[in-house]
């Protein structure tokens, strides 16, 4: 199989920008679902039911792509699979034993991880423009969770683990999409964290399989598999190749800001004038970035 040729970035970067703007917004308004549905079962249960569904979705739309598998695609597959499955793992145990603000705060640092990772992995020159963007974007990340003061304990430790692990899955994710099928790379690395919460699920709790699936869980099941995961995941997967990996990590930013304006919308959770502060400082990152990096095309 030939490697796939990699698309201009600079045509179609806009669309793949305002695409991956609806992936954050989608994680962001399902996050307060997803709260509910754990409240009632274990998180590795959920995340089991959630990539085991989306894994299958997929598998029938990958119907017609199995045929060109190959070894260096399930390769690939398996690394982002255990990158992102290793990324919730940390950030679930950063849950429960520090605040989720601040787990929210340093979750963000992945964009600021982004730059550096870049350069020392791949030697991949990154813009002034995107570091300055992401500088903005992590301070208004930091105001919106209303956090004044971030410790380093176990929690804090595991959490920023977490940060350097979605980074890494999104460097590698902008690699593997310029050799690889896309379908099926999504597709795999479905199937790798079904599996992984499958074995985390059975080792921590002893099943996966919960006394009681409520309405919480179901709707928060099906708005998670269609939307924040088989939409979302495909979407970045095939997006990635038209735009840079801190433009993705600047625009995921917006995930923790859709999440606040749902809570206020819907849930009414008042934001205070930090927060909205914080909000737009995260637009102005994002927004920054994009311009100035069209500018200098």
């Amino acid at each position: 199989m030939q490697p796939v040729v990699a698309p201009t970035r600079t045509l179609k970067s806009w669309q793949a920008d305002g695409i991956l703007l609806l992936v954050a917004i989608s994680w962001g308004v399902t996050f307060a679902l997803v709260q509910d549905a754990i409240a009632e079962v274990s998180v590795y249960t959920f995340l089991f039911w959630r990539f085991f569904f989306a894994f299958l979705l997929m598998a029938v739309v990958a119907w017609k792509h199995w045929q060109a598998l190959t070894r260096a695609t399930l390769v690939a597959s398996v690394i982002l699979g255990i990158l992102n499955f290793s990324a919730f793992a940390f950030q679930t145990y950063g849950l429960t034993l520090t605040l989720s603000s601040t787990v929210a705060f340093i979750t963000g640092f992945n964009v600021i991880f982004i730059p550096f990772l870049a350069l020392v992995i791949f030697r991949r020159s990154v813009s002034i423009y995107a570091v300055i963007g992401a500088v903005v974007a992590i301070v208004g990340l930091w105001l919106l969770t209303g956090q004044s003061e971030v410790g380093l304990g176990i929690g804090e430790r595991y959490t920023l683990i977490c940060a350097v692990l979605f980074s890494l899955h999104i460097l590698f994710t902008d690699r593997f999409v310029q050799r690889h099928d896309v379908i099926l790379l999504v597709t795999i690395q479905f199937g790798v964290i079904a599996a992984a919460s499958l074995f985390m699920g059975i080792m921590q709790d002893g099943t996966v399989w919960a006394a009681d699936y409520n309405d919480a869980f179901m709707v928060a099941l099906v708005a998670t598999v269609l939307f924040a995961t088989v939409f979302a995941f495909w979407a970045q997967t095939s997006m990635q190749r038209f735009t840079t990996p801190a433009k993705t990590a600047l625009i995921f930013t917006m995930e923790p800001l859709s999440a606040a304006l749902f809570g206020y919308a819907y849930a009414g959770e008042a934001l205070s004038l930090m927060q909205v502060l914080g909000g737009l400082l995260i637009v102005a990152g994002v927004v920054f970035a994009e311009l100035m990096t069209l500018k200098v095309v």
